[in-house]
């Protein structure tokens, strides 16, 4: 129950003798105002069905915190341009350490009738604060308001993701180092290719999500632009000071000038940077979509490379035997669901013209779902890589389980030092297409034989070409292979050591 509700209210009442104004009375009276504001031009009240259809206090009630924030941002400027007195200001202030309390402890009334949560704290404010809370408005519409805590909020959120994606670039990296020298089959069109380290592998991951953390930076910085002030579109005639608001806020630019919307009718219409914001999220989950293919493929049967915890599966209610990845498939169908909302923000905004228009309410329910799902995932995947800490030993336990037998087995089978012995004829002086045409026979004979390259006599091969000698084991070995690769950004151990060096210097130890 709200501290201003009408039973506290007529208990105050009782031991005072005199009349209590509650917050519900307030609200209820600005109800009224708010009636009489458009009613000349209306002839009936809206009807319930289209509060409800128009209402987004119970999904937008996420921002109260910007609200909050960026309410007290204006008024302060407010009072330093002397539009308001610095009494109200000091009454906003005080009403809104109030309401950010009962927001925090639950006993906030989130009211249908007052639409969104713009007009629930404003309507809280004034029922505690009287006529300072109604010049809060000054110089601002819900039009450039709702921009600025979208964007507030947006701002903290994606510095959340941005930490969530260094958390599971770390793990991918503890991975990686534990298996430099493990072989792994590396694929194409899905046909076994050339081994590669696995830890070579997940480094490709930590590639992808390190790129998502430079958009997310890139993201931000657009986002971290103050609309405040634009008022409903064109502006306002009273003297503020935007670019104290924008500094308060610290939506400042790289060089720590303030970073102010420039044009008032692109300020409150904009939505660039929710659609910019959900896609660079829909590229994070395809890259997690993609490690989820092959965290499928390599847990199952078929593949047997990796398992991981227990408590990322389930069973069958049928079949006892089976443990089925369902963490890594539902990650990949919420890609489905992140990339749907890009969709639907694109579609929203394809057809307004300028300025504000109410489809724009439409925006927050997509983005508070990416922002939710994104966050979510980047989390479980980090624990289910990675593993979580023990508190008892302090190592991290329970995360992917590498079987190196089973990826070096099927490396074998798949012919994957094919390549290294064309390059070996090649140093021995034959044309790479003719090297090629040499190495194509001799899989075709190890096929018919049923062994590994590695595994025909010195004859057999010296049959394909007499300039092959006793050194062709050596690159024909998976190790040797392996080895051999030791350019900048190849698969050799040596050189995944130094990538795992670098990722390490330029994501800090944690």
């Amino acid at each position: 129950m709200s501290s201003s509700s009408p039973q506290r209210a007529t208990a105050k009442q009782a031991k005072t003798g005199k009349p209590v104004k509650t917050a519900q009375a307030v609200s209820d009276n600005q109800l009224a105002t708010k009636s009489q504001a458009w009613s000349a031009l209306f002839s009936e009240p809206m009807s319930d069905l289209v509060k409800r259809y128009t209402a987004s206090v119970f999904f937008d009630k996420r921002l109260w915190q910007a609200d909050i924030v960026g309410s007290l941002a204006h008024a302060e400027m407010l009072a330093a341009q002397k539009i308001i007195s610095k009494k109200d200001f000091s009454a906003i202030k005080s009403g809104m350490a109030q309401i950010r309390q009962q927001i925090e402890s639950g006993q906030f009334d989130w009211q249908l009738d007052l639409e969104d949560v713009h007009l629930n704290i404003e309507a809280a404010l004034t029922a505690l604060v009287g006529d300072a809370g109604k010049r809060l408005h000054t110089g601002r519409s819900r039009n450039d308001q709702v921009a600025t805590d979208v964007r507030l909020w947006l701002r903290g959120e994606i510095d959340l993701i941005s930490a969530l994606l260094n958390d599971l670039q770390r793990s991918l990296v503890d991975v990686a180092q534990k298996n430099m020298d493990v072989i792994l089959p590396g694929f194409t069109h899905l046909q076994v290719a050339q081994p590669v380290s696995f830890g070579h592998h997940l480094l490709a991951y930590v590639e992808m999500f390190a790129r998502d953390a430079e958009r997310m930076a890139d993201v931000r910085r657009r986002v971290n632009r103050l609309p405040l002030g634009a008022a409903a579109l064109a502006g306002t005639t009273y003297p503020l000071d935007r670019e104290r608001v924008a500094k308060t806020l610290g939506m400042v630019d790289d060089k720590g000038q303030p970073a102010v919307c420039q044009n008032s009718l692109d300020a409150v219409s904009d939505r660039d940077f929710a659609i910019e914001f959900t896609a660079s999220a829909s590229l994070v989950m395809v890259h997690i979509s993609r490690l989820s293919e092959e965290l499928i493929l390599w847990m199952s049967q078929n593949f047997g490379f990796v398992q991981i915890a227990d408590r990322f599966t389930t069973g069958s209610s049928i079949m006892p035997q089976k443990k089925n990845p369902d963490v890594p498939e539902l990650a990949r169908g919420k890609t489905g669901r992140v990339v749907g909302h890009l969709m639907a923000l694109i579609t929203l905004m394809k057809g307004q013209p300028l300025a504000y228009n109410k489809d724009n309410q439409e925006d927050k329910e997509p983005l508070f779902d990416t922002v939710d799902t994104l966050k979510d995932t980047l989390r479980i995947f980090t624990e289910m890589v990675g593993g979580q800490v023990n508190p008892k030993t302090g190592k991290k336990e329970g995360g992917i389980a590498v079987k190196p037998e089973a990826m070096e087995r099927a490396a074998k089978r798949g012919y994957a030092t094919a390549t290294d012995l064309a390059d070996y004829l090649v140093k021995k002086g034959l044309p790479f297409r003719d090297a090629h045409e040499v190495v194509a026979h001799a899989v075709k004979t190890a096929m018919a034989k049923g062994v590994d390259l590695s595994e025909l006599a010195l004859t057999d091969l010296q049959a394909f070409n007499p300039k092959i000698g006793q050194d062709v084991f050596e690159c024909l070995s998976l190790q040797g292979s392996l080895k051999a690769r030791n350019t900048l950004g190849g698969t050799a151990p040596a050189q995944v050591a130094l990538q795992i060096k670098r990722h390490r210097a330029r994501l800090g130890s944690k």
